[in-house]
């Protein structure tokens, strides 16, 4: 197989991987890691390291890195394609699937922690020195982390189908309680 040539980016395909990488660094992602991400997402097919830094037009590092991270959050999988040498990247091109790992890599490296560090200020024997305001609102928080975070769980379980319903469903309650308030 030869290699693969560049990928070439129409307009709207290069805004969309343009903000969505702007869009990953308000996230706290790296802007070249949301774009690499984004290309693969658009091209719906393996692409090696070389062609996405000469697509993307960054250098090789920083595609390099943004693949390991990717594969971190375990958004971009390693491929073989037979009669080639070089690793191809790929993601899924499920929005749900996409929306449900990153959702769970937030929770695994921001919220679980978040949690944890609270209940242990709450097991500190040091908690009643504390104002009795700064104690109630740890539990609050802790409270509303673990109940915002079963809610999760429970909705990711969800078909997409019939996490779509449910959200409808939601919306309509929350508009019909809006208006008799």
């Amino acid at each position: 197989m030869n290699r693969m040539q560049r990928m070439e980016l129409k307009p709207i395909a290069e805004r969309f991987v343009l903000h969505w990488g702007e869009m990953g660094s308000r996230w706290g992602v790296n802007r070249t890691v949301a774009q690499v991400h984004a290309l693969l997402y658009l091209a719906a097919r393996p692409m090696d390291a070389e062609e996405i830094t000469d697509t993307l037009g960054v250098a090789r590092s920083n595609v390099s890195n943004s693949l390991k991270e990717l594969q971190s959050w375990h958004l971009v999988k390693v491929v073989h394609i037979k009669g080639e040498r070089r690793d191809f990247f790929e993601t899924s091109t499920d929005i749900w699937e996409l929306f449900k790992l990153i959702v769970a890599g937030r929770r695994q490296r921001e919220i679980d922690p978040t949690a944890v560090a609270l209940r242990e200020c709450l097991d500190n024997p040091a908690i009643g020195e504390e104002d009795t305001g700064t104690r109630e609102r740890i539990e609050e928080t802790l409270k509303f982390i673990e109940t915002m975070s079963t809610l999760a769980d429970e909705m990711l379980r969800l078909k997409p189908e019939t996490l779509m319903k449910t959200l409808g469903l939601t919306a309509k309650i929350s508009n019909a309680v809006r208006k008799r308030s």
